[in-house]
């Protein structure tokens, strides 16, 4: 029965998010509460009390919700004193104005940056080197999150990563045993996620021709108008990082040399009243400092950006007026991203609470009939698809992991086998709701998660079995032993 529940919590969930019948927020408080009080919860009784589950649940969100809600304030600070428009111009100049290009460099940077294993730091970086170039071509922000998903889903498997991690703790096994041989898995689905990319951006490239075939001619300078609605994102951009950026419902007059600084009438208005030229180095020193510190973890990521918050307003903005107006400017995002993880909390601390986590679990474990045991480690890469989407990483490589391993050694397949076919579901699992990363991306990017995942999930599936698919080409994963 909780079983049942369980999966069919996540799939009313997810119906309802992508047909947009329910904001994802509403969506994560009401579907779980729901189903908790079908699984035999209660909000009265001392006993089996959803409000205990969701509360304990919360609690332990808190440092991630204050991670986001001050790295939002942080970078949303930063666009507007102009820190990120030198850069900006460098990348018009690289890629020139071509969306396919400007597509396949994000999913280029997204995967450089991944290499230090933390998606939040990953999507902060991209989104606000370029969200405002995809503002200025038009680019759909769904893109962007979807190529910036599926670079950091697919390079998550590295060993000084939280998946790697947990399985090599979970099956007392060497991180290194586990990634170093899984590399032609990792090469091969970065270059699917890249592919990706180059479609999506010649999708893009196709779609502006079609709206104005002379204005996007190549050479052609380009003027792109918006009725007031975004491009592809699912609603009027508001505040936070979408209104530090602009309006897409503004005139975007666009140069035909892509590296051209006249960036008036543009989401990056070199007149706006908020830029900071003198303090470009600081800024720029500041916000190395903070990488750094991300990267070190020698202090909490959340204090990191409280420190660095009130440190940018006190320089950039003394008065104490112009500060508390650059808070206001950047509320809508934050209240966004942040109510979104507080509501994710809802749907975790029910399925931990009820026990549908652990049902969900034993299910998975129970399913595999014994003339399949050979085929457990490829069953294990198949199961930690959707085991991971579905569940924390720690209830999969904790919870199910383990057991599975256990009942594969039966047939001679050892435990670092096993750890390397249940890393192959990261690409999927990155995409989770249940994931703050990914919360913080569509929220940074202003884009609808359900967008997200109609744009993002069979990508990411490819992706996956792809990997999988490798790792038993080369001999990593075992198949039939």
């Amino acid at each position: 029965m909780l079983v049942v529940l369980g999966f069919l919590m996540i799939a009313v969930f997810m119906v309802l998010i992508m047909t947009k019948r329910m904001t994802p927020v509403l969506a994560l408080i009401l579907v779980p509460t729901i189903f908790g009080l079908i699984a035999g919860g209660t909000l009265w009784s001392p006993d089996h009390n959803l409000g205990d589950m969701v509360m304990k649940s919360v609690g332990s969100l808190a440092s991630t919700a204050a991670l986001l809600m001050f790295a939002i304030i942080y970078f949303g600070v930063m666009i507007d004193v102009g820190l990120f428009d030198p850069l900006v111009r460098l990348i018009l100049k690289v890629l020139g104005n071509d969306p396919a290009k400007v597509v396949l460099g994000t999913a280029i940077l997204a995967a450089a940056v991944s290499l230090d294993g933390d998606g939040s730091t990953t999507f902060i970086v991209t989104t606000a080197a370029m969200l405002p170039v995809y503002l200025r071509l038009g680019i759909s922000p769904v893109v962007l999150t979807c190529v910036a998903g599926l670079a950091n889903g697919t390079l998550n498997i590295v060993p000084w990563g939280g998946p790697t991690i947990r399985a090599a703790t979970a099956l007392n096994v060497s991180a290194t045993d586990i990634f170093v041989p899984m590399l032609p898995s990792l090469a091969v689905g970065i270059l699917v996620a890249f592919g990706f990319a180059w479609m999506l951006g010649l999708g893009e490239r196709r779609r502006l021709r079609a709206l104005d075939p002379i204005a996007w001619a190549p050479g052609a300078g380009h003027t792109i108008a918006s009725s007031g609605k975004t491009f592809g994102n699912g609603g009027p951009l508001g505040g936070g990082l979408g209104k530090a950026l602009g309006s897409a419902g503004q005139l975007v007059k666009l140069k035909a040399d892509p590296a051209d600084s006249a960036m008036a009438d543009t989401v990056l208005d070199p007149e706006r009243s908020t830029l900071r030229p003198k303090l470009v180095w600081f800024n720029l020193g500041l916000t190395i400092v903070i990488m750094v510190m991300l990267v070190l973890n020698l202090i909490p990521l959340p204090y990191v950006f409280m420190l660095g918050s009130a440190i940018a307003l006190l320089v950039n903005f003394p008065k104490v007026h112009d500060q508390a107006k650059q808070l206001i400017a950047h509320a809508p995002s934050v209240v966004a991203v942040v109510a979104m993880v507080m509501a994710a909390g809802v749907l975790t601390g029910v399925l931990s609470g009820t026990g549908m986590v652990d049902a969900m679990s034993q299910w998975l474990v129970n399913i595999i009939p014994p003339s399949m045991g050979p085929f457990t480690a490829v069953l294990c890469g198949l199961i930690s698809i959707p085991a991971t989407f579905f569940m924390s990483n720690d209830a999969f490589y904790f919870g199910i992991l383990p057991v599975l391993s256990k009942t594969a050694e039966n047939y001679g397949i050892q435990p670092v086998e096993m750890a390397r076919a249940s890393i192959t579901g990261q690409p999927v699992h990155l995409q989770s709701p249940l994931v703050p990363a990914i919360l913080l991306l569509v929220s940074l990017a202003n884009v609808d998660l359900g967008d997200h995942h109609k744009k993002v999930l069979w990508r990411a599936l490819v992706i996956s079995l792809v990997m999988l698919a490798v790792g038993v080409l080369v001999g990593t994963i075992p198949f039939g032993r």
